[in-house]
């Protein structure tokens, strides 16, 4: 183990120590949100604690069976205790460099899901619904809850646009590698031909905002517009103006909802989206900034940038980011993402491990 890695460890037992100390004292809860605080700490550290002690325990282990290699009688034991000890080291060192990796602050929130048609016309908002039912069942297997936000209905099926809300712990850690340029290769429905068609939607992930916290958003800077809502809906939606567009001017970025019912519940439902945006853009600005020291494996996350092809007739899907080619594609569009999400994920501990040991 690297010095410097040995120091951050003892440093952080001796921390652990510490907070065993605060939170069994008499006056823990004088203040309950200090109390709150150290309590998450204490969560955060112990299991890292806990398997550097272990790895420790191991180091002892090795270091008696070397002791009994000049015993002839227990010298094949001793043999035979080193190399089971070293091969554990090593995985308990692997261990615990996955545990101090840092850990994303939003990687526990809900998220919006936002799917935009792009290039192909109707083949591609068509995409975009199937690429909207996919994200659905992936969230049905996770037992995640979907609200849709916005939905713009295109006329032969499928999705110009849709916003939806997805809700359930750990969302954006698992989904926000899926920002990017989808695009998709098959014969359309309406090809009389049997050409093969190519056409694209981009799709967002984006954190859901803490709505104090996180994105402070004053009044003065927006600029609130009702309308009549259009599309599908009944006799209701099309007499008032229900629906609500925000603008936050200084950022020009905007946010409509006309789905709900009221116009308060589509203002409160744009408020959410247009939070979510704003963080969206904050947060890529800071991950630009780490990315100018750094490229991440997993891309950028850039709208504009192609990050997965779907070709139907070879039931082949290929990440490109990742150079992962899977031939499953009826199970992948039926919410079968385990396999893509999990390789997404290693490759960028990999990576974040990579850097770790530079820093070292």
């Amino acid at each position: 183990m690297k010095p410097s890695l040995e120091k951050k460890l003892a440093t952080l037992s001796e921390r652990l120590e510490e907070l065993n100390r605060l939170l069994s004292s008499e006056d823990a809860t004088a203040d309950m949100e200090n109390y709150r605080k150290i309590s998450r700490e204490h969560a955060d550290i112990t299991p890292v604690v806990e398997q550097y002690r272990a790895y420790r325990q191991i180091e002892s282990d090795i270091a008696e069976a070397q002791a009994m290699l000049s015993d002839p009688e227990m010298k094949d034991f001793a043999e035979e205790e080193i190399a089971s000890g070293k091969a554990r080291l090593e995985a308990a060192d692997g261990e615990l460099q996955k545990l101090l990796l840092p850990k994303d602050p939003n990687d526990e929130r809900n998220i919006f899901l936002e799917i935009r048609a792009g290039t192909g016309g109707d083949e591609s908002a068509l995409f975009a619904g199937d690429l909207f039912r996919m994200y659905s069942r992936y969230a049905e297997r996770q037992r995640w809850k979907v609200e849709i936000e916005s939905a713009n209905e295109s006329e032969l099926g499928g999705y110009k646009e849709i916003i939806a809300r997805i809700e359930g712990f750990g969302a954006y850690s698992k989904l926000k590698f899926e920002s990017g340029g989808h695009r998709v290769q098959r014969v359309p429905a309406t090809e009389t031909q049997g050409r093969i068609h190519t056409s694209a939607c981009t799709v967002a992930i984006m954190p859901e905002a803490d709505e104090v916290a996180d994105v402070e958003l004053n009044p003065a800077d927006l600029r609130i517009d009702t309308f009549r809502a259009s599309g599908a809906g009944g006799q209701h939606i099309n007499k008032t103006d229900s629906a609500v567009r925000i603008t936050h001017i200084p950022t020009g970025i905007v946010a409509e909802c006309q789905d709900g019912r009221s116009q308060h519940s589509n203002k409160a439902s744009a408020m959410r989206v247009l939070a979510a945006r704003i963080k969206d853009v904050q947060v890529r600005a800071q991950q630009a900034q780490e990315a100018a020291t750094r490229k991440s494996l997993v891309g950028s996350g850039d709208r504009s940038e192609r990050i997965r092809t779907y070709n139907f007739p070879q039931g082949r899907i290929t990440d490109h980011r990742i150079n992962l080619t899977l031939y499953k594609i009826d199970a992948v569009m039926d919410g079968d993402l385990d396999e893509l999400v999990g390789a997404l994920m290693s490759e960028h501990q990999a990576e974040q491990l990579a850097a770790l040991g530079e820093e070292g």
